[in-house]
């Protein structure tokens, strides 16, 4: 085992000695020949002239995270907030990263710092929790344009939280409160108006709806009322046309002369009846007498319609 160890440990001072240097894999370690840069070694077993060259930086090529602690900014409308990020970096040139500035991370954090503080003091509050994508673009834009002298890309940078103070915490809620109210109020009253269109609408085809059926319902009353009035006139028509049939028929003059008779002495007792004031003729106590007026009568028209239809023939 002595020798074991005897041997092993030959064998490190042999390869420090000799100058041997492995690389892990995504890092580059920066060579320095008498004090100044000579060259970057890259992953692997790499071999360096012991006492003359030696390794000045180490730096990792890996993404790396770096928390951007919370501060304070303000708003363009002088509103306070506390606000912090993340940063996601990227070594791209190891020698820069060594001698462009003296701690890379740390210079980056602060310039991601200052332009946050500069991106927040132009826009409004409200702009501020709508805007956090073009912030954050922002913010990496105007990192790499700085940091490029540096060696060190800022891939990406995140708005983690917005912290207002308490008393606009408390306004921001009573707006949001409002506003929401205000919605509500909105879809009430264009509900309220909606129902009343609906209702105006059906009043109004209820009335049209009741005029139609009232002009339909007169119209058929009038074509009725028409209807049985022409019927009555053509059956009145009819009878006298027949009645006017039958008196020119042999014994027909005879038939009406005994009808009227009988008609004129019913109207006397149907008048004696109703009535305690009637007119009578002169002679009231000889019904032929009476009779014989009534036909009297009669012939006279009979003969005033026969010498008219003469005349006219």
């Amino acid at each position: 085992m002595e020798a074991l160890s005897l041997v092993i440990g030959f064998i490190f001072v042999i390869t420090a000695w000799m100058g041997v240097k492995i690389v892990p894999q995504q890092e580059a370690w920066v060579v320095e020949r008498l004090g100044r840069f000579h060259s970057i070694l890259e992953p692997g077993i790499n071999f360096l002239i012991p006492y003359i060259d030696s390794v000045g930086y180490k730096h990792s090529l890996k993404e790396s995270a770096q928390d951007i602690p919370s501060q304070t900014a303000i708003t363009k409308d002088n509103v306070t907030l506390g606000i912090d990020g993340v940063l996601y970096l990227k070594i791209t040139d190891p020698k820069q990263a060594s001698y462009g500035v003296t701690n890379p991370f740390y210079a980056v954090s602060q310039l991601a710092q200052t332009t946050m503080r500069s991106e927040i003091g132009k826009i409004t509050l409200d702009k501020t929790f709508e805007e956090r994508e073009s912030l954050n673009i922002n913010i990496v834009r105007a990192i790499n344009e700085a940091a490029n002298v540096w060696g060190i890309q800022c891939l990406r940078y995140e708005i983690k939280d917005i912290t207002p103070p308490r008393n606009v915490l408390e306004a921001m809620e009573l707006q949001v409160a409002a506003e929401r109210q205000k919605r509500a109020e909105i879809l009430n009253s264009e509900g309220k108006r909606q129902s009343q269109i609906n209702a105006a609408e059906g009043e109004k085809q209820e009335v049209v709806l009741h005029s139609e059926a009232a002009m339909t319902d007169q119209i058929n009353r009038a074509e009725g009322e028409a209807a049985a009035i022409l019927k009555v006139a053509e059956a009145t028509a009819k009878g006298i046309e027949m009645v006017a049939l039958s008196i020119q028929k042999p014994g027909g003059a005879d038939a009406v002369s005994l009808r009227v008779a009988e008609q004129y002495v019913s109207a006397f007792s149907k008048l004696a009846k109703e009535n305690n004031t009637i007119l009578l003729p002169a002679d009231t106590g000889n019904p032929g007498a009476m009779i014989a007026q009534a036909l009297g009568v009669f012939n006279t028209i009979k003969n005033e319609k026969s010498g008219s239809v003469d005349i006219g023939l």
